[in-house]
């Protein structure tokens, strides 16, 4: 089953955004990305990061570190309604995380993905991969992402097609999917994939979902919309939005980020994106 999926937005995908996009057409949904230390000490606005408050299908996506901190969290983890596994995040292009080696700068570390892989592996939990194609073109062009890809295997791989240098201005290179799809492993593409053009140029070259980050945030419903359905107008979304923040106990800072970039310039609409 080709399969959407909500991106991890940090103060963004809380429990009540998740909810929303799930109801207009998300199959799979993403937590902010929390990172392993404070989770394993249970620091609560960490811990807060991942809360499931409902079924809604989701998995916790973790900014690695040291492998026993990760054990230690898994020992007293228990999953909630709608736990779908977890998810490394082996794409972060921030430089503050890069420095420390974490984030794209993992992509290259493939023994790493294999230990962590296994440790979740372990205690029988789903988990997948978010990659970029390396932290710089130079990484990108000897294909390190290639080198995790076909020396790892997660449930699934979600390949942002941008480097950790690259930013949301830079076009995302498409076509390095087929090469990713050829290597076997499930391949979720990322990056810009907002209209049904650039869902057919992905979904022809094999991939088996898509992950959608900022244009979810324009419209929530794009989900539904690129599966050919009809979806409901941006204030009919912010209304219920408001009712699922209200449900959920969202707080002022994400109530205001999704509502102010609902319907915002640029999102995706039925008539813009026909084909």
């Amino acid at each position: 089953m080709f399969r959407f999926m909500l991106a991890p937005m940090e103060e963004h995908t809380d429990s009540a955004f998740r909810r929303l996009c799930f109801n207009h057409g998300a199959d799979l949904t993403f937590t902010e990305m929390a990172k392993i230390d404070g989770l394993a000490r249970n620091n609560k606005p960490t811990v807060n990061k991942t809360l499931r408050l409902d079924n809604t299908p989701t998995q916790i996506q973790i900014l690695p570190g040291k492998d026993e901190m990760l054990e230690k969290y898994l020992k007293s983890f228990k999953p909630s309604e709608g736990f779908m596994g977890f998810n490394f995040n082996f794409g972060c292009p921030a430089p503050e995380v890069q420095r420390v080696g974490r984030g794209c700068a993992m992509v290259k570390r493939v023994t790493k993905a294999n230990r962590l892989i296994n440790i979740v592996r372990k205690y029988n939990y789903p988990v997948s991969l978010k990659i970029r194609l390396g932290a710089s073109a130079f990484e990108k062009k000897v294909k390190v992402y290639m080198n995790l890809i076909n020396g790892s295997d997660p449930d699934f791989f979600i390949v942002h097609a941008r480097t950790g240098e690259e930013t949301y201005e830079d076009k995302p290179d498409y076509s390095v999917f087929e090469e990713c799809v050829a290597s076997g492993k499930e391949i979720i593409a990322n990056g810009d994939i907002e209209t049904p053009k650039a869902l057919h140029e992905v979904k022809k070259m094999g991939v088996k979902g898509v992950m959608i980050g900022r244009g979810a945030c324009r419209n929530p419903a794009i989900f539904d919309l690129l599966k050919g359905k009809a979806i409901p107008s941006f204030d009919e979304l912010k209304r219920e939005y408001s009712a699922l923040a209200e449900k959920y106990n969202s707080t002022p800072r994400h109530k205001k980020n999704v509502l102010i970039r609902i319907g915002q310039k640029f999102a995706p609409s039925y008539l813009e994106n026909k084909m």
